[in-house]
């Protein structure tokens, strides 16, 4: 079997993309040269790796095995040239990180600070649903996650970094807002407004609750904090958020902290990475230096 690491790129790049023409434009190559460079990679393997159906390409069980191969092979190499770099007393090459939503808050505000002191380090951040994030863990496809619930089917290299206190708002004209002290039991006929199930911010919203023993009315879930946090100004109900996804100040004058002996509920932020996965110099660097500007 003979295949170039021009072409695993090439195919992992069909992989990411799930398109040959996104394919082609990812490693520079013309439609017509990428097509015949995957059918060499197929010809070369000798069974199918992926099929078209409805224009969109969908890899095979050996197309999904060749492309976590590849993308080992990338890492390593990346990794390799990174090393290089750090001999020679150069800091180049890439990062690619992935966070949930609600960290798209602050993570950028870090990763500003990073590209400051490192202004030659190209930088790939996803921002996604949780799921979206772990299913990203799962393959194994960046350098380092950011999360607030980090799944527990996989074995990973967790760590703590930054608190996460999750803070139950109302809006400025609600009735409780004007209380100094909001007992829970006052809470039972009101109607709440969640995150989507699946989401962190729900999923710790949901065992606190529970370990209270308290049911809440949930009359809205929805899928991103700013629809919540309208939602709420609108007086549809009260909801539990991040104090990260309140923003500026002038989005934490449009709503009222309640202050409620129970909350805020205490959650943290964490940087996972698989278990055993050696990470590059450059991931290495970023989150030393994401621990950095938390305790900052």
């Amino acid at each position: 079997m003979n295949i170039t690491f021009r072409q695993l790129r090439l195919f992992l790049a069909l992989a990411e993309t799930g398109s040959v023409s996104a394919a082609a434009r990812m490693v520079h190559v013309t439609q017509p040269t990428a097509s015949m460079g995957l059918k060499e990679i197929t010809d070369a393997v000798g069974v199918p790796l992926y099929e078209v159906v409805a224009r969109k390409v969908h890899l095979t069980a050996m197309g999904q095995e060749l492309a976590k191969t590849a993308r080992a092979i990338s890492t390593e190499w990346e990794s390799f040239e990174q090393e290089v770099h750090g001999v020679k007393g150069l800091t180049q090459g890439k990062l690619k990180v992935a966070v949930v939503s609600t960290a798209k808050y602050f993570v950028p505000r870090i990763l500003g600070t990073f590209c400051a002191k490192y202004p030659q380090i190209d930088i790939s951040l996803e921002v996604l649903n949780r799921d979206g994030v772990v299913k990203r863990l799962e393959e194994n496809l960046d350098d380092l996650y950011i999360m607030s619930q980090p799944p527990l089917h996989l074995d990973l290299e967790d760590e703590v970094f930054m608190p996460n206190p999750l803070l139950l708002i109302a809006s400025k004209e609600h009735l409780l807002a004007k209380k100094k002290i909001v007992d829970l039991t006052s809470l039972t006929n009101e109607k709440f407004i969640f995150r989507e199930k699946g989401s962190g911010t729900r999923m710790a919203t949901d065992a606190h609750l529970k370990r209270l023993k308290f049911k809440p009315d949930v009359k809205l879930e929805l899928g991103s904090n700013e629809a919540i946090k309208q939602a709420v100004i609108g007086g549809l109900g009260i909801a539990v958020l991040s104090r990260y996804s309140l923003g500026d100040k002038s989005d934490q004058e449009a709503v009222a902290i309640l202050k409620c002996k129970d909350f805020p509920i205490q959650s943290s932020w964490h940087i996972v990475s698989p278990k055993g996965k050696k990470l590059s110099p450059i991931a290495t660097i970023f989150k030393k230096h994401l621990s950095q500007q938390a305790k900052g």
